[in-house]
């Protein structure tokens, strides 16, 4: 009998681990503040590309063709929020405008012991967008996510609330 090996390997770029870390790194940064699936696929987006916002140089390359990627970040942020969430990383909560997720108290745990160069930058240009982003209404954030990555990103992805309180 003959066994023959398979071997299926898992991509990390643009895979839900790449995105669940992100998005961790991200509401580890604005704890204790929720989003829902929209807000945090715009801020997968706009955290890797932070300098398309006035910010540090973006963490991936400036492609022309960029603003495309939200087309298939959502199903891939939402499967990365979804490993996360079975990794108790991240929690999700139900409120009037639907469900939201945050940090688990044991998220920073985890991120704290992320030390390579990607995550060292990935966790500063996260602290940098939460600290712009803090004070922004719903609106402005629909403004700015029209203005820097199109119109056509909020009307497919839809609107939704800013931010939402946990506690």
């Amino acid at each position: 009998m003959e066994v023959v090996e398979t071997t299926q390997s898992t991509p990390l770029f643009n895979s839900a681990l790449e995105t669940g870390v992100r998005a961790l790194v991200f509401l580890n940064a604005a704890f204790p503040k929720s989003f829902d699936l929209t807000e945090l696929t715009w801020f997968d987006h706009l955290v890797v590309h932070t300098a398309d916002v006035g910010g540090p140089k973006s963490l991936h390359p400036d492609l022309p063709q960029r603003t495309g990627e939200l087309l298939v970040r959502r199903r891939v942020v939402e499967e990365g929020v979804h490993l996360m969430r079975r990794l108790h990383m991240i929690n999700a909560v139900a409120g009037d405008n639907g469900i939201a997720y945050y940090a688990s108290d044991d998220a920073s745990a985890l991120v704290e012991t992320m030390h390579t160069p990607y995550a060292l930058e990935l966790k500063i240009r996260a602290e940098w967008l939460t600290a712009q982003l803090k004070n922004f209404t719903s609106e402005q954030l629909t403004d700015l996510i029209e203005q820097k990555i199109g119109r056509w990103a909020v009307e497919f992805h839809g609107e939704g609330g800013l931010e939402r309180s946990t506690s």
